[in-house]
Protein backbone atom coordinates (compact mmCIF):
# COMPACT_ATOMS: atom_id res chain seq x y z
CA UNK A 1 0.00 0.00 0.00
CA UNK A 2 1.19 3.47 -0.79
CA UNK A 3 1.78 6.30 1.44
CA UNK A 4 -0.98 8.69 1.35
CA UNK A 5 0.41 12.07 -0.46
CA UNK A 6 0.61 15.21 2.01
CA UNK A 7 -1.91 17.93 2.38
CA UNK A 8 -0.80 20.59 0.05
CA UNK A 9 0.22 23.59 1.78
CA UNK A 10 0.82 26.24 -1.01
CA UNK A 11 1.42 26.47 -4.80
CA UNK A 12 2.42 23.42 -6.46
CA UNK A 13 6.21 23.80 -7.55
CA UNK A 14 7.13 23.95 -11.12
CA UNK A 15 10.10 22.62 -12.87
CA UNK A 16 12.30 23.80 -15.63
CA UNK A 17 15.35 23.96 -17.27
CA UNK A 18 18.23 26.70 -16.17
CA UNK A 19 18.64 28.97 -18.55
CA UNK A 20 21.89 30.53 -20.31
CA UNK A 21 22.29 33.12 -16.98
CA UNK A 22 21.39 30.54 -14.60
CA UNK A 23 24.25 27.69 -15.92
CA UNK A 24 26.96 30.74 -16.26
CA UNK A 25 26.36 31.10 -12.24
CA UNK A 26 25.23 27.74 -11.15
CA UNK A 27 27.44 27.28 -8.24
CA UNK A 28 26.10 30.55 -7.20
CA UNK A 29 22.80 28.84 -6.45
CA UNK A 30 24.23 24.85 -5.44
CA UNK A 31 27.31 25.11 -4.29
CA UNK A 32 28.29 28.73 -2.56
CA UNK A 33 24.91 29.11 -0.27
CA UNK A 34 24.30 27.55 3.38
CA UNK A 35 24.24 23.95 2.73
CA UNK A 36 25.40 23.89 -0.91
CA UNK A 37 27.42 20.87 -1.81
CA UNK A 38 30.60 20.46 -4.32
CA UNK A 39 29.08 17.24 -6.05
CA UNK A 40 25.76 20.03 -7.18
CA UNK A 41 28.54 21.73 -9.27
CA UNK A 42 28.98 22.71 -12.51
CA UNK A 43 32.53 21.20 -12.16
CA UNK A 44 31.29 17.93 -11.00
CA UNK A 45 28.39 17.70 -13.70
CA UNK A 46 31.30 18.24 -16.32
CA UNK A 47 33.44 15.10 -14.83
CA UNK A 48 30.44 12.99 -14.61
CA UNK A 49 29.39 14.55 -18.14
CA UNK A 50 33.01 13.05 -19.64
CA UNK A 51 32.02 9.53 -17.85
CA UNK A 52 28.26 8.99 -19.86
CA UNK A 53 26.16 10.68 -17.30
CA UNK A 54 23.59 13.15 -18.40
CA UNK A 55 23.34 16.51 -16.34
CA UNK A 56 19.84 17.77 -15.84
CA UNK A 57 20.15 21.68 -14.45
CA UNK A 58 16.73 22.26 -12.56
CA UNK A 59 15.41 25.28 -11.49
CA UNK A 60 12.71 25.52 -9.68
CA UNK A 61 9.64 28.20 -9.47
CA UNK A 62 10.79 28.66 -5.86
CA UNK A 63 14.27 30.22 -7.12
CA UNK A 64 15.86 26.90 -5.91
CA UNK A 65 18.34 24.60 -7.56
CA UNK A 66 19.90 20.90 -8.27
CA UNK A 67 22.07 19.19 -10.65
CA UNK A 68 20.13 15.76 -11.43
CA UNK A 69 22.51 13.17 -13.16
CA UNK A 70 20.77 10.78 -15.37
CA UNK A 71 22.39 7.62 -16.45
CA UNK A 72 20.32 6.03 -19.51
CA UNK A 73 19.94 2.30 -19.26
CA UNK A 74 21.61 0.50 -22.44
CA UNK A 75 19.23 -1.04 -25.22
CA UNK A 76 15.45 -0.39 -23.57
CA UNK A 77 15.51 3.14 -22.91
CA UNK A 78 14.61 5.22 -19.92
CA UNK A 79 17.44 5.32 -17.16
CA UNK A 80 17.85 6.27 -13.41
CA UNK A 81 18.76 9.57 -11.82
CA UNK A 82 20.93 10.53 -8.73
CA UNK A 83 20.36 14.42 -7.18
CA UNK A 84 23.95 13.92 -5.56
CA UNK A 85 24.22 15.35 -2.37
CA UNK A 86 20.40 17.87 -3.10
CA UNK A 87 18.59 19.30 -3.55
CA UNK A 88 20.97 21.36 -1.24
CA UNK A 89 19.10 22.34 2.29
CA UNK A 90 17.09 25.34 2.69
CA UNK A 91 14.00 25.60 4.49
CA UNK A 92 12.05 23.19 6.89
CA UNK A 93 11.52 19.03 6.05
CA UNK A 94 8.11 19.54 4.27
CA UNK A 95 9.53 22.12 1.68
CA UNK A 96 12.89 20.14 1.25
CA UNK A 97 11.09 17.38 0.20
CA UNK A 98 7.97 19.40 -2.18
CA UNK A 99 11.10 20.04 -3.74
CA UNK A 100 12.36 16.44 -4.42
CA UNK A 101 8.71 15.29 -5.20
CA UNK A 102 8.83 18.17 -8.23
CA UNK A 103 12.24 17.20 -9.41
CA UNK A 104 11.11 13.46 -9.35
CA UNK A 105 7.65 14.40 -10.81
CA UNK A 106 9.66 16.29 -13.98
CA UNK A 107 12.10 13.66 -14.38
CA UNK A 108 9.37 10.94 -14.00
CA UNK A 109 7.69 13.43 -17.18
CA UNK A 110 10.58 12.99 -19.09
CA UNK A 111 11.09 8.96 -19.11
CA UNK A 112 13.36 8.87 -16.06
CA UNK A 113 12.22 5.63 -13.93
CA UNK A 114 14.14 6.24 -10.80
CA UNK A 115 15.13 9.27 -8.69
CA UNK A 116 18.08 9.15 -5.74
CA UNK A 117 18.59 11.61 -3.70
CA UNK A 118 20.85 12.16 -0.56
CA UNK A 119 21.04 15.47 0.85
CA UNK A 120 22.55 16.47 3.98
CA UNK A 121 19.25 16.78 6.15
CA UNK A 122 19.89 16.13 9.96
CA UNK A 123 17.93 13.04 10.73
CA UNK A 124 16.44 15.29 13.94
CA UNK A 125 14.58 17.49 11.25
CA UNK A 126 11.66 14.90 10.56
CA UNK A 127 13.00 14.70 6.84
CA UNK A 128 12.99 11.07 6.32
CA UNK A 129 9.03 11.29 7.01
CA UNK A 130 8.81 14.17 4.83
CA UNK A 131 10.25 11.90 2.03
CA UNK A 132 7.88 8.83 2.68
CA UNK A 133 4.89 10.46 2.34
CA UNK A 134 6.30 11.44 -0.93
CA UNK A 135 6.94 8.05 -1.62
CA UNK A 136 10.53 7.59 -1.31
CA UNK A 137 12.34 4.88 0.54
CA UNK A 138 15.49 4.78 2.40
CA UNK A 139 18.32 3.11 0.06
CA UNK A 140 21.74 1.84 1.14
CA UNK A 141 24.32 5.11 0.20
CA UNK A 142 26.01 6.12 -2.91
CA UNK A 143 28.89 7.76 -0.66
CA UNK A 144 31.40 6.26 1.70
CA UNK A 145 29.37 7.44 4.89
CA UNK A 146 25.97 8.84 5.58
CA UNK A 147 26.32 10.60 8.75
CA UNK A 148 29.24 12.68 10.33
CA UNK A 149 31.27 14.98 12.52
CA UNK A 150 30.94 18.20 12.58
CA UNK A 151 32.59 20.78 14.61
CA UNK A 152 30.17 24.25 14.54
CA UNK A 153 32.61 27.52 14.22
CA UNK A 154 29.91 30.08 13.91
CA UNK A 155 30.95 33.25 13.47
CA UNK A 156 33.74 35.06 14.63
CA UNK A 157 35.01 31.66 15.90
CA UNK A 158 38.32 32.34 17.88
CA UNK A 159 41.47 29.72 16.55
CA UNK A 160 42.34 30.22 20.72
CA UNK A 161 39.04 28.83 22.26
CA UNK A 162 38.68 26.14 19.36
CA UNK A 163 42.28 25.05 19.67
CA UNK A 164 41.54 25.39 23.82
CA UNK A 165 38.67 22.40 22.94
CA UNK A 166 40.72 20.25 21.75
CA UNK A 167 41.72 17.42 23.58
CA UNK A 168 45.10 17.89 25.67
CA UNK A 169 46.66 14.52 24.20
CA UNK A 170 45.74 16.29 20.50
CA UNK A 171 47.23 19.50 21.76
CA UNK A 172 50.28 18.12 22.64
CA UNK A 173 50.55 15.93 19.47
CA UNK A 174 50.25 19.40 17.34
CA UNK A 175 52.36 20.99 18.89
CA UNK A 176 54.86 18.28 19.04
CA UNK A 177 54.52 18.30 15.24
CA UNK A 178 55.13 21.99 14.70
CA UNK A 179 58.64 21.45 17.16
CA UNK A 180 59.86 18.71 14.89
CA UNK A 181 59.54 20.83 12.08
CA UNK A 182 56.62 19.42 10.06
CA UNK A 183 55.21 22.18 7.39
CA UNK A 184 52.24 21.96 5.95
CA UNK A 185 51.69 22.71 2.10
CA UNK A 186 48.58 24.54 0.86
CA UNK A 187 47.39 23.80 -2.58
CA UNK A 188 44.52 25.63 -3.35
CA UNK A 189 43.51 27.97 -6.14
CA UNK A 190 42.32 30.32 -3.77
CA UNK A 191 45.80 31.88 -3.14
CA UNK A 192 45.80 33.29 -6.59
CA UNK A 193 42.46 33.47 -7.30
CA UNK A 194 38.92 35.05 -5.11
CA UNK A 195 36.78 32.43 -3.76
CA UNK A 196 32.78 33.88 -3.57
CA UNK A 197 32.07 34.42 0.18
CA UNK A 198 36.07 34.07 1.24
CA UNK A 199 38.62 36.89 1.55
CA UNK A 200 39.95 38.22 -1.22
CA UNK A 201 42.63 36.65 -3.01
CA UNK A 202 46.28 36.57 -1.71
CA UNK A 203 49.42 35.05 -2.44
CA UNK A 204 50.18 34.24 1.29
CA UNK A 205 49.06 30.75 1.95
CA UNK A 206 48.69 32.21 5.75
CA UNK A 207 50.50 31.63 9.32
CA UNK A 208 51.25 28.26 9.53
CA UNK A 209 51.36 27.39 5.86
CA UNK A 210 53.12 27.25 3.36
CA UNK A 211 53.02 27.44 -0.47
CA UNK A 212 54.00 25.40 -2.94
CA UNK A 213 57.76 25.72 -4.21
CA UNK A 214 58.21 26.00 -7.81
CA UNK A 215 60.11 23.37 -8.67
CA UNK A 216 57.66 20.79 -10.89
CA UNK A 217 57.38 18.36 -8.02
CA UNK A 218 55.83 21.01 -5.92
CA UNK A 219 53.10 21.79 -8.48
CA UNK A 220 49.52 20.54 -7.69
CA UNK A 221 49.18 18.31 -10.38
CA UNK A 222 51.94 16.13 -8.83
CA UNK A 223 51.14 16.81 -5.32
CA UNK A 224 47.24 15.05 -6.39
CA UNK A 225 49.56 11.92 -7.88
CA UNK A 226 51.13 11.88 -4.75
CA UNK A 227 48.28 12.00 -2.86
CA UNK A 228 46.28 9.19 -4.47
CA UNK A 229 49.30 6.86 -3.62
CA UNK A 230 48.96 7.65 -0.03
CA UNK A 231 45.96 6.86 -0.40
CA UNK A 232 45.95 3.90 -2.09
CA UNK A 233 48.45 2.85 0.93
CA UNK A 234 45.69 3.97 3.06
CA UNK A 235 43.63 1.93 1.77
CA UNK A 236 44.99 -1.20 1.69
CA UNK A 237 45.93 -0.96 5.63
CA UNK A 238 41.84 0.42 6.58
CA UNK A 239 40.64 -2.65 4.15
CA UNK A 240 39.11 0.22 1.95
CA UNK A 241 39.27 0.31 -2.06
CA UNK A 242 39.19 3.36 -4.52
CA UNK A 243 38.86 4.12 -7.74
CA UNK A 244 41.43 4.13 -11.08
CA UNK A 245 44.12 6.86 -10.93
CA UNK A 246 42.87 8.69 -13.73
CA UNK A 247 39.40 9.01 -12.82
CA UNK A 248 40.47 10.65 -9.30
CA UNK A 249 42.96 12.75 -10.96
CA UNK A 250 40.77 14.25 -13.34
CA UNK A 251 38.12 15.04 -10.64
CA UNK A 252 40.63 16.36 -8.26
CA UNK A 253 41.90 18.62 -10.75
CA UNK A 254 38.98 20.44 -12.26
CA UNK A 255 38.02 20.54 -8.38
CA UNK A 256 41.10 22.40 -7.29
CA UNK A 257 40.95 24.49 -10.48
CA UNK A 258 37.35 25.50 -10.02
CA UNK A 259 38.54 26.44 -6.14
CA UNK A 260 36.74 23.67 -4.99
CA UNK A 261 39.34 21.95 -3.98
CA UNK A 262 42.18 22.15 -1.14
CA UNK A 263 45.32 19.72 -1.08
CA UNK A 264 47.14 20.05 2.21
CA UNK A 265 50.60 18.11 2.56
CA UNK A 266 52.21 17.36 6.09
CA UNK A 267 55.75 17.42 4.82
CA UNK A 268 58.82 16.12 7.22
CA UNK A 269 61.70 17.93 7.53
CA UNK A 270 63.91 16.48 4.94
CA UNK A 271 61.15 17.75 2.49
CA UNK A 272 59.36 13.90 2.47
CA UNK A 273 55.63 14.03 2.82
CA UNK A 274 54.42 11.92 5.14
CA UNK A 275 50.28 12.65 5.33
CA UNK A 276 47.64 14.33 3.06
CA UNK A 277 44.18 15.98 3.69
CA UNK A 278 41.92 16.94 0.79
CA UNK A 279 38.79 19.47 1.39
CA UNK A 280 35.98 20.45 -0.53
CA UNK A 281 35.20 24.14 0.06
CA UNK A 282 31.71 25.14 -0.37
CA UNK A 283 28.30 25.75 1.71
CA UNK A 284 29.88 28.14 4.41
CA UNK A 285 32.21 25.14 5.73
CA UNK A 286 34.93 23.60 4.76
CA UNK A 287 34.18 19.23 4.34
CA UNK A 288 36.75 16.74 4.98
CA UNK A 289 37.14 14.16 1.76
CA UNK A 290 40.45 11.92 1.72
CA UNK A 291 43.18 11.60 4.78
CA UNK A 292 45.78 9.62 4.61
CA UNK A 293 49.64 8.84 5.98
CA UNK A 294 52.68 7.18 5.58
CA UNK A 295 52.36 4.26 8.24
CA UNK A 296 56.02 4.30 8.47
CA UNK A 297 56.29 7.73 9.40
CA UNK A 298 53.75 7.50 12.26
CA UNK A 299 56.30 6.83 14.41
CA UNK A 300 58.67 9.73 13.57
CA UNK A 301 56.22 12.03 13.59
CA UNK A 302 53.56 11.03 15.24
CA UNK A 303 51.27 13.84 15.11
CA UNK A 304 51.67 14.82 11.47
CA UNK A 305 48.12 14.14 10.64
CA UNK A 306 46.56 15.99 13.87
CA UNK A 307 48.51 19.34 12.58
CA UNK A 308 46.79 18.59 8.98
CA UNK A 309 43.37 18.53 10.97
CA UNK A 310 44.05 21.59 12.84
CA UNK A 311 45.42 23.51 10.20
CA UNK A 312 42.26 22.63 8.09
CA UNK A 313 40.58 24.19 11.19
CA UNK A 314 42.20 27.45 10.93
CA UNK A 315 41.63 27.53 7.31
CA UNK A 316 38.20 26.88 7.91
CA UNK A 317 38.22 30.10 11.00
CA UNK A 318 39.75 31.95 8.75
CA UNK A 319 37.42 32.18 5.81
CA UNK A 320 34.23 32.37 7.79
CA UNK A 321 33.30 29.17 7.62
CA UNK A 322 30.17 28.42 10.11
CA UNK A 323 31.38 24.63 10.24
CA UNK A 324 34.43 22.57 9.87
CA UNK A 325 32.79 19.08 8.54
CA UNK A 326 35.15 16.28 9.38
CA UNK A 327 33.92 13.84 7.89
CA UNK A 328 32.00 10.62 8.40
CA UNK A 329 33.34 7.22 9.99
CA UNK A 330 30.15 5.01 9.24
CA UNK A 331 30.32 1.95 7.19
CA UNK A 332 28.27 -0.01 5.26
CA UNK A 333 26.23 -2.36 7.62
CA UNK A 334 27.00 -0.15 10.42
CA UNK A 335 25.63 3.07 9.51
CA UNK A 336 25.99 4.23 13.83
CA UNK A 337 28.64 5.87 15.91
CA UNK A 338 31.34 3.26 16.27
CA UNK A 339 31.29 1.88 19.45
CA UNK A 340 34.44 0.64 21.25
CA UNK A 341 35.80 -2.11 19.78
CA UNK A 342 34.46 -2.09 16.22
CA UNK A 343 37.29 -0.86 13.57
CA UNK A 344 36.46 2.64 13.27
CA UNK A 345 36.17 3.37 16.66
CA UNK A 346 40.00 4.78 16.64
CA UNK A 347 39.41 7.46 14.10
CA UNK A 348 35.93 8.53 15.87
CA UNK A 349 37.79 8.93 18.67
CA UNK A 350 40.68 11.03 16.90
CA UNK A 351 37.68 13.34 15.26
CA UNK A 352 35.88 13.83 18.70
CA UNK A 353 39.34 14.94 20.14
CA UNK A 354 38.89 17.76 17.95
CA UNK A 355 35.58 18.81 19.75
CA UNK A 356 33.42 17.50 16.80
CA UNK A 357 29.96 16.04 17.42
CA UNK A 358 28.52 13.22 15.33
CA UNK A 359 25.49 14.86 13.88
CA UNK A 360 22.76 11.77 12.16
CA UNK A 361 21.96 12.45 8.63
CA UNK A 362 18.51 11.08 7.06
CA UNK A 363 20.54 9.33 4.29
CA UNK A 364 19.91 7.89 0.29
CA UNK A 365 16.53 7.59 -0.21
CA UNK A 366 14.81 7.06 -3.73
CA UNK A 367 11.64 6.93 -5.38
CA UNK A 368 10.83 4.33 -8.50
CA UNK A 369 8.73 5.28 -10.54
CA UNK A 370 8.22 2.48 -13.44
CA UNK A 371 9.16 -0.39 -11.89
CA UNK A 372 8.94 -2.87 -14.62
CA UNK A 373 11.69 -0.59 -16.59
CA UNK A 374 13.63 0.06 -13.78
CA UNK A 375 13.91 -3.83 -13.29
CA UNK A 376 14.58 -4.14 -16.59
CA UNK A 377 17.29 -1.46 -16.55
CA UNK A 378 18.91 -2.67 -13.50
CA UNK A 379 19.53 -6.17 -15.42
CA UNK A 380 20.87 -4.41 -18.64
CA UNK A 381 23.20 -2.26 -17.22
CA UNK A 382 24.65 -5.56 -15.06
CA UNK A 383 24.94 -7.76 -17.81
CA UNK A 384 26.73 -5.00 -19.86
CA UNK A 385 29.33 -3.89 -17.12
CA UNK A 386 29.97 -7.89 -16.90
CA UNK A 387 30.97 -8.24 -20.66
CA UNK A 388 33.03 -5.21 -20.88
CA UNK A 389 34.89 -6.49 -18.11
CA UNK A 390 35.39 -9.84 -19.76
Amino acid sequence: MSSPEPRASGPALTVRLANARELETWDDLTVHPGGGHVLQSMAWARHRAAMGWRPHHLVLSDGSAALALERPWPVIGGGGVYIPRGPIPAGDAGTMAARVDALATWLGAHGVDVVATDAEVPAASGYGARLAERRFHPIEEFQPSRHRYTLPLGEGADEGAIFAGVAKSTRQRIRSAERDGITVVRHDAALTAPVPGAPAATADPGDGFSAPGASPADASDAALDRFYDLLLATGERRGFGFGPRPRALAWWRAALAARLLVLLEARSPDGAVIAGLILYRHGGRLSTVHSADDAASRVLHPGALHLLRWRAIQLAIREGCAEMDLGGVDLVGSRHEPRPGEPMYGLAEHKRAFGAVWLELTGAHERVLRPWRYAVGRAAARLMRTRSRG
